[in-house]
């Protein structure tokens, strides 16, 4: 499953984030890089981040390469599945600040990790379905 930039924008969008340097619309590919900006917890965020894997159509891979964590990986899976696609998020990610960055990341930062991602895949979805 291709998917456009624009339609993850509108995922995106629904997070109140948007995309302001790099990549910006048409298909993505390996190497190439979005600088995504956004308020997150109350903080604005700037995150550039780059594909750095990528297996049309089953997978790929962003990495951050500069923004407010010590690291920060998302891989994206997708499945022929029922007659439709399935898509599996799976994220890696570690705040900076040591031992204070992972009480954050296990009371707050993974919590809402968790929950934008839900709203962005519900976003998503609901594109991806409109006829």
């Amino acid at each position: 499953m291709a998917r456009s930039v624009e339609q993850h924008l509108d995922g995106m969008r629904a997070s109140g984030e948007r995309a302001v340097a790099g990549t910006t619309s048409g298909l993505m590919g390996m190497g190439q890089e979005v600088t995504w900006e956004a308020r997150h917890l109350g903080v604005r965020l700037r995150l550039r981040s780059r594909i750095t894997a990528y297996e049309r159509p089953r997978y790929f891979q962003d990495s951050m390469m500069s923004g407010p964590f010590a690291a920060f990986v998302h891989d994206h899976r997708f499945a022929s599945e029922h007659g439709g696609t399935t898509m599996r998020d799976d994220v890696e990610f570690r705040s900076p600040l040591g031992v204070l960055g992972v009480l954050a990341d296990w009371l707050v930062v993974g919590p809402y990790l968790r929950r934008l991602l839900m709203r962005r895949n519900r976003a998503l979805k609901r594109a991806a379905e409109m006829p």
